[in-house]
């Protein structure tokens, strides 16, 4: 290959790459806020009666995603943050045996829709929902991960 033929090659991909970026690409943090990112499962059983590694022990989705959003608010206020602050979400949900083998994403919205987009606290973060086959933790159909910002002092 002569090389003429690399460059050209070369300046076409390099167009092709140019062309598939965003066109108007926004900054989601400011010049000088500080990120922080927060992740959380149900550690702790919800219902200790229920032998451990059984279904149900750890609770529903509904009462796993109350419970861990519950803890990551915690988390946030022990940096001086809140739900408000949050830019992006991230939420592993395994497949529910009661609901079918699928993910509880009703069971999420009812949770989040507490905490996110009320009177109170307006702020919608970017989310993303996946349907995982399993967590680390026997039980647990959920986990979640938040990335905050905020001008800090």
């Amino acid at each position: 290959m002569t090389a003429s033929w690399k460059f050209a090659c070369m300046a076409a991909g390099l167009a092709l790459c140019a062309s598939v970026l965003p066109a108007s690409a926004q900054r989601v943090v400011p010049p000088g806020q500080t990120i922080f990112f927060f992740s959380g499962t149900t550690a702790d059983p919800l219902n200790a009666a229920i032998p451990a590694g059984s279904p149900g022990r750890m609770g529903d989705s509904v009462q796993q995603t109350d419970s861990i959003l519950n803890k990551l608010q915690g988390m946030l206020a022990a940096k001086g943050l809140n739900f408000g602050d949050v830019v992006k979400a991230t939420v592993f949900l395994v497949a529910d045996p009661a609901k079918g083998g699928k993910m509880d994403f009703a069971g999420l919205n009812g949770e989040w829709a507490k905490r996110f987009g009320t009177t109170d606290q307006p702020n919608r973060p970017s989310r993303s929902a996946f349907q995982i086959t399993e967590l680390p933790l026997a039980g647990a159909l959920v986990e979640v991960e938040l990335i905050a910002a905020k001008q800090m002092p």
